[in-house]
């Protein structure tokens, strides 16, 4: 399904089966530290998982670093475009979906509760980088968060005020970040930081931290974590 001209601009919908018990739409936002060389295909096994439990899944393309248009403001703007335009694309009206997002991705599931025009009903953010300026001062993935703003905090402040959910106010709808003890690529201590100041601001943010996980257990539907997200996402909606 396209949801605007650009090759990218793009999602993948997978739907429930016949007379599975009406479920709300999931729009699912992968990861890859928002470079070119990761897209939506290697979220797909959670994707069909979602689908096969009943829900009507979108799994979110957009462009990413290393691309024409990729990286500020056009990632954003992709994602603004394909949460509000899929639902209605959908047939759904204006329904609103659940934004699932894994590491990039749950930073940008979480960017959107913040910044998004359209409501979502909450939002479960799988290993999110949830503090962008502290991902940078870690240079996680060499570089990804100056390759996304085009510079660090102190060269681009603006950009990094209106991009990072941890230099905003919590999203004013639920919010329940999981995150793996045992991730090596997104430190769990970000989104320890990251609950906590939500919380201690009013925000409905809640961390489940899994002891024995890694950072891709989170999005294996075979994963002693799977269980975890699914039925997190079942407490999302009635």
């Amino acid at each position: 399904m396209r949801y605007g001209d650009h090759p990218d601009q793009i999602a993948d919908v997978r739907m429930p089966p016949p007379r599975a018990k009406a479920r709300p739409l999931v729009i699912v936002v992968h990861g890859g530290f928002w470079r070119a060389e990761w897209d939506r295909s290697h979220i797909s096994p959670l994707a069909a998982a979602l689908a096969a439990a009943g829900y009507p899944v979108a799994q979110l393309e957009y462009r990413r670093t290393g691309q024409p248009g990729g990286g500020w403001p056009g990632t954003f703007a992709d994602v603004v475009a394909g949460v509000t335009a899929i639902p209605q694309l959908m047939g759904l009206g204006w329904a609103p979906p659940l934004l699932l997002g894994h590491s990039a991705g749950g930073h940008l599931a979480l960017w959107y509760a913040l910044a998004g025009p359209a409501p979502v009903l909450g939002v479960v953010a799988l290993a999110p980088v949830a503090d962008l300026a502290e991902a940078h001062r870690l240079d996680l993935d060499q570089g990804a968060v100056a390759a996304l703003l085009g510079g660090g905090p102190t060269e681009v402040p603006d950009r990094y005020a209106e991009a990072d959910p941890s230099a905003r106010t919590p999203p004013g709808v639920r919010s329940v970040i999981i995150h793996g003890a045992r991730d090596r690529h997104v430190p769990v201590e970000i989104s320890r930081k990251y609950t906590a100041t939500a919380r201690a601001e009013g925000g409905d943010v809640s961390l489940i931290e899994l002891p024995e996980s890694e950072h891709f257990a989170l999005i294996d539907p075979q994963s002693s974590a799977w269980p975890v997200v699914k039925s997190t996402l079942q407490s999302m909606h009635p």
